[in-house]
C-alpha cells in the first residue's frame, strides 16, 4: 500500500510550502522568450476573440480598461521548473469576456504578437481561472513579462499563460499551438508533471 501520493516531494525551502512535483522556488521573475520581445503601445493593443463562425469580438486598450478589473494573488509554475508563489496580477477575468459570445466552442486558441499560439480547452478560461493581465506587482505589466497584456492561467504551466496576447480563435476541434507543435503536453497541468506530450 503506498501510504506517498504520487510525485509528493515533499518540503521545499524556508517557507514551508509543497510545490509541484519537480518545482523548485523562484524569488526572482525569470524572464524566457522564444523570440525578441515585442514593444506595443498599449493604444496600438487590442484583444479579438473569434467565434467558431468567423464572428469577432473586438476590445480597444481603453475598453478593456473600462471592464470590471481584479486583483489576483495566485501561483505560478513554469515548465522549466521554476514555481514562483504569491504573485500578484491586475486584469479582466476571460468570464466577463466570454459573457459578450455565444460559442458551442469546446477549445480557444490563444494568439500573440510575434506569431505565437497556445491552445487550451475553453473549460478553462471559464469560471474564475482565467484573465487578461495588464498589471504585475501594482505596476502596469512589463514588455519582458507580456506587457501590455498577456493571458494568465496559473494552474496551467505558464507556457499557456501567453505573453503579449492578441487574442482567442474559439474552435470545436483543438489544435496544437507553438510549444505543443514542439512536443510539450497539450493540457500542462503542474500538479501531474504534463511536461511534454506522453507525459
Amino acid at each position: 500500500m503506498n501510504i506517498i501520493t504520487r510525485g509528493f516531494r515533499g518540503r521545499r525551502g524556508d517557507d514551508d510550502v509543497t510545490l509541484p512535483p519537480g518545482q523548485y522556488l523562484e524569488r526572482g521573475f525569470p524572464v524566457l522568450s522564444a523570440g525578441p520581445t515585442p514593444q506595443v503601445a498599449p493604444g496600438a493593443w487590442s484583444f479579438t476573440i473569434t467565434t467558431e463562425g468567423g464572428e469577432k469580438h473586438h476590445w480597444s486598450w481603453m475598453e478593456l480598461q473600462a471592464l470590471p478589473r481584479e486583483d489576483i494573488t495566485v501561483d505560478i509554475h513554469c515548465v522549466t521548473k521554476w514555481s514562483k508563489l504569491g504573485t500578484r496580477w491586475t486584469g479582466v477575468s476571460l468570464d466577463v469576456l466570454l459573457s459578450f459570445i455565444d460559442t458551442g466552442a469546446s477549445y480557444a486558441m490563444a494568439h500573440s504578437y510575434g506569431g505565437y499560439t497556445t491552445n487550451l480547452p475553453l473549460a478553462d478560461l471559464r469560471d474564475g481561472q482565467a484573465w487578461v493581465a495588464y498589471g504585475y506587482d501594482g505596476q502596469p505589466l512589463r514588455p519582458e513579462h507580456g506587457g501590455p497584456a498577456r493571458l494568465l492561467v496559473p494552474h496551467l504551466y505558464f507556457w499557456k499563460s501567453a505573453k503579449w496576447v492578441t487574442g482567442l480563435e474559439l474552435m470545436t476541434t483543438d489544435r496544437q499551438g507553438f510549444w505543443e507543435r514542439a512536443g510539450y503536453h497539450d493540457y500542462g497541468d503542474p500538479w501531474r508533471e504534463q511536461r511534454y506530450a506522453g507525459d
